[in-house]
């Protein structure tokens, strides 16, 4: 091998490695926990964080639903091994408070890393939720939502019904169910994550608490009073209608879905983050309407509450990193970005400007019923009651609620026995967090 052969061998290795030191980007890893359609949408916007800037890589793993992904982080920060961003739903805002070593306040990061941060510029109910005491965010909002009523036009015409008159209260709803199974269809309604629709949202919807300690917001001493006499009635009521298939249980979580989807139920009430899915997957003419309420309880309804997710930061990472983690927000919640991810998926957009774009953009003109889920969230100013819940092990707390309303529809209990067997159980975890968490 020759002199300049050498040479240019020698020189070629001394570029490529500046090269490699140049442009080696930070990477940071984000946990979600978003699969299907909300998966590919999470991965995209990722990418276009990615390919806006040459510093930072953000690596998005899908890891199982919401339970799964928060328990992961908790196990892996443990193995100290834990992702820079994690995913965690409401229910766990609670518990991630409390492990105040494992979390970096979304606040404080943006003042570390002098990120340009306006906590005002995010919506009142949704940023409320996850603050503390004294107002400060300790968690990014990303995929807020509330529940809305779905229903199947085609369905409603075949029954005589008026296609764009959804039904406003839970006695409409039984009549309207009854008229369309006359139509044909097996099934009047069903629902999604029934104890946030049928009993937390049900209970703010009718400005009922959820919880003493102003729904634990107050405290940790905090009791449940979701077995009083309004609730009694609507799950008894519900359990009433199963008997017929005027309303049919599709299971926990987001497992009722295809009911709706495949025309089987031909009212579906869940979440407004479904109606990316909906769009897509139902072969019929559907609209959106507010959550019904009993009049006998309450002649207009109060506002609901939020449920989805926010992305928490996890301490234990070099401060250069935790500045890709502080851009990365700040692309998320800029008004374009943010307004894509609303419209595309019927999550709440997070920040005043993304609502005020996507109406600049006619999007809530050409998509009726699109504007729904923040009617409900602004219908009224909150009150102690419903402006969300905030309780430790709610996480088991909710499978427990789901374990007895299942225990009533399926008849082996009545209403008044499954809840108050809930909140009896429920207590004795709140109980135990109360325990663990004693200051």
């Amino acid at each position: 091998m020759s002199f300049k052969i050498l040479r240019h061998i020698f020189i070629s290795s001394i570029l490529f490695g500046f090269s490699q030191t140049a442009f080696a980007q930070t990477e940071i890893q984000f946990w979600h926990a978003m699969g299907g359609e909300l998966g590919d949408k999470v991965n995209k916007m990722v990418e276009g964080f990615n390919a806006s800037q040459k510093e930072y890589k953000v690596i998005p793993v899908y890891k199982g639903n919401y339970a799964e992904t928060m328990t992961g982080a908790i196990a892996a920060f443990r193995a100290k091994q834990q992702p820079h961003i994690v995913q965690v739903f409401e229910v766990g805002t609670a518990t991630m408070m409390a492990a105040k070593g494992a979390i970096y306040p979304v606040y404080k990061l943006m003042q570390d890393t002098q990120e340009s941060f306006d906590p005002k510029s995010y919506l009142s109910p949704v940023s409320g939720y996850y603050s503390d005491k004294d107002g400060h965010l300790l968690s990014l909002p990303f995929n807020s939502s509330t529940p809305v009523f779905y229903y199947n036009k085609d369905a409603f015409r075949k029954a005589g019904l008026n296609p764009d008159q959804p039904p406003k209260t839970w006695s409409e709803v039984g009549e309207y169910a009854k008229k369309i199974q006359a139509a044909g269809y097996p099934c009047g309604f069903t629902v999604g994550w029934p104890s946030w629709t049928q009993l937390e949202n049900f209970s703010a919807w009718h400005n009922l608490p959820i919880a003493t300690n102003a729904n634990g917001y107050a405290g940790l001493n905090t009791e449940l009073l979701l077995n009083k006499p309004a609730q009694i009635k609507h799950i008894a009521q519900l359990a009433e209608w199963q008997k017929s298939k005027i309303f049919d249980y599709g299971g926990r979580g987001d497992d009722s879905t295809p009911k709706f989807y495949s025309g089987e139920c031909a009212m579906f009430m869940t979440t407004s983050g479904r109606y990316g899915g909906v769009k897509k997957n139902a072969k019929f003419d559907f609209g959106v309407g507010m959550m019904p309420y009993w009049s006998d309880i309450t002649k207009t309804p109060q506002n609901s509450i939020i449920g989805g997710a926010t992305l928490w930061v996890l301490n234990g990472h070099k401060p250069e990193e935790y500045k890709g983690v502080a851009k990365f927000f700040t692309y998320l919640s800029s008004p374009t970005v943010q307004a894509d991810w609303h419209q595309f998926t019927g999550y709440l957009p997070i920040t005043k400007a993304a609502y005020e774009l996507t109406d600049q953009q006619g999007f809530y003109k050409k998509n009726p019923g699109t504007d729904i889920a923040i009617k409900e969230i602004t219908n009224k100013e909150p009150t102690e009651n419903s402006k969300g819940l905030r309780m430790g092990n709610f996480v088991q707390v909710r499978e427990v609620i789901e374990e007895e309303l299942e225990a009533v529809w399926s008849g082996k209990k009545t209403a008044k026995q499954g809840l108050d067997d809930a909140v009896k159980r429920s207590n004795e975890l709140l109980r135990q967090f109360q325990s663990a968490n004693a200051e």
